[in-house]
């Protein structure tokens, strides 16, 4: 039987999904199933590698059931997950923890703190790519050193929540760069683990596993996988690469000078190139074609909408009935504003910011608080590009849409008008589903690279103007957001003390 079919598998914030994918790299069946973060306590974000997996067997053996012949016809596993969530294993494969820190996690706000205080950026940016941030694994692996030494003492490897669903598969452990080059352990000049940076933190280097290229092949899935998925024992299973960077590859934003925009749980604007972009306010991300990903990122994107969906109903209405309740306002939603840092900032030194609606009056009803949480986040993203283009010393003129907020076209108009660039969307919005596929194709040999079977693979549907009217509001309410941006920075810290 032919062997035509890639097998693509995400592992995100919000749930597991698998696909099968044909060799034009169109989604024949994709299936998911949802899990839920666990708060513990505010800044602090959770999930279980157990209900990852439970997602990914349930998604795997629905889209098997869907096309006939598919588990003969799979040429290979490849998969892509949420990035810095730190798993941990012993040297059986077992937990250490039933749960991990997600990348949204502020647990480590004290240690990022005093490691900005002891070290000035040019001692860390050359070594470790990065700025430090709550969200890096090099920070989570040294809290869990300090708060839970039983678990880091037994553990033997750390893998991230792709990586774990690959164990899974295989039984073998390992990373690769574009999960390194976010650990704030990775040294972007040789996309090798930096001793200079496990030092700095205290880490201990055995427990890191060996990065590989995303295009190898791991492993093949085992009996036990096999019988719990419905593959085929012996399926080949590829290395794979985190999400975000994976989203990129399969909008298309893979060659040097192309700008994305990855709306999911987080909203990132990332231009490609060929070397990092050392600056203090700008993160790097290994791309899976061998360049770099500077980019810019706002924690709360698309979570902005699952709150919203949450507070006002409960979960009980699904997001096209928010969107459309969105549409029911005008553009600006009649001066409400929202400041969509839900879970806080990745950079800087209010990393515990807080959400908030400014402007409420008494003729503002569901419409305009659900338009203010889609606005807010443009103004947000807005805000991020001007960031970008002053740190880069180029301005940015059209965005590449990809993550689930690629397939709202309200979204990305207002996006589009408060940014002032046209966004072009990917006919096919499964964006990190269409890159692993693009892998499997350039790893079995039926592209010389990945950015051919990207080529092959991705293409284009509408071209998302800014609207003239929209945009001469939003360019009134912008200089408001910024304001209100900074000088709600002066209580943050005031708000812990109230809450802690």
């Amino acid at each position: 039987m032919t062997r035509d079919l890639a097998l693509s598998i995400d592992v995100g914030t919000g749930s597991a999904r698998a696909a099968l994918v044909d060799g034009g790299g169109r989604i024949l069946a994709i299936a998911a199933k949802e899990h839920e973060q666990i708060v513990p306590q505010f800044g602090w974000s959770e999930q279980r590698p157990a209900d990852w997996w439970a997602g990914v067997v349930q998604s795997v053996r629905t889209v098997l059931d869907q096309v006939e012949g598919a588990r003969g016809r799979i040429a290979a596993v490849c998969a892509c997950g949420q990035m810095h969530g730190t798993v941990l294993v012993d040297d059986t494969g077992a937990l250490t923890r039933d749960t991990v820190p997600l990348w949204n996690d502020k647990r480590t706000l004290d240690l990022v703190a005093a490691f900005e205080r002891d070290h000035a950026p040019p001692s860390y940016l050359a070594e470790s790519g990065n700025p430090p941030t709550p969200a890096w694994p090099g920070f989570k692996l040294a809290w869990i050193r300090d708060h839970d030494p039983e678990a880091y003492r037994r553990a033997a490897a750390v893998m991230m929540p792709k990586d774990y669903v690959n164990f899974r598969l295989t039984g073998e452990i390992a990373m690769e760069a574009t999960e390194g080059s976010c650990s704030f352990l990775m040294n972007p000049a040789t996309r090798d683990w930096s001793p200079a940076m496990i030092a700095l933190l205290g880490l201990d280097a055995a427990k890191l596993p060996r990065l590989r290229s995303p295009l190898e092949i791991l492993g093949s899935v085992t009996a036990a996988a096999a019988t719990e998925t419905g593959l085929l024992e012996g399926t080949p299973v590829l290395v794979g690469g985190a999400d975000y960077p994976m989203a990129l590859l399969g909008s298309g934003a893979c060659r040097p000078g192309l700008v994305s925009d990855v709306t999911g749980t987080s909203s990132i604007i990332t231009l490609i190139t060929e070397a990092p972009l050392l600056d203090p306010e700008i993160c790097n991300v290994a791309t899976i074609e061998g360049g770099w990903g500077p980019f810019v990122l706002l924690e709360s994107g698309g979570d902005a909408m699952r709150w919203a969906r949450r507070a006002f109903h409960e979960g009980a209405l699904g997001y096209p009935e928010i969107v459309a309740k969105a549409a029911e306002a005008a553009p600006g939603a009649g001066g409400l504003l929202f400041l969509p840092y839900l879970v806080g900032e990745r950079l800087g030194a209010h990393r515990n910011a807080r959400a908030q609606f400014f402007g409420l009056g008494a003729g503002h009803g569901l419409a305009e608080l659900h338009r203010a949480v889609l606005e807010g986040v443009a103004f947000a993203v807005t805000r991020h590009i001007r960031v970008m283009e002053a740190a880069s010393g180029r301005p940015l003129d059209r965005l590449i849409a990809s993550g689930g907020g690629a397939k709202t076209e309200l979204w990305l108009k207002i996006k589009a008008s408060a940014t002032g660039l046209s966004i072009l969307v990917p006919e096919e919005a499964e964006c990190g589903v269409v890159g692993c596929a693009a892998m499997v194709a350039a790893a079995t040999g039926r592209f010389a690279t990945v950015q051919d079977a990207a080529g092959a693979f991705v293409r284009y549907g509408a071209e998302i103007a800014p609207d003239p009217e929209w945009a001469e509001r939003y360019a009134r309410m912008q200089p408001v957001f910024d304001r209100l941006y900074r000088h709600s920075q002066a209580l943050y810290d005031d708000l812990d003390g109230i809450t802690s």
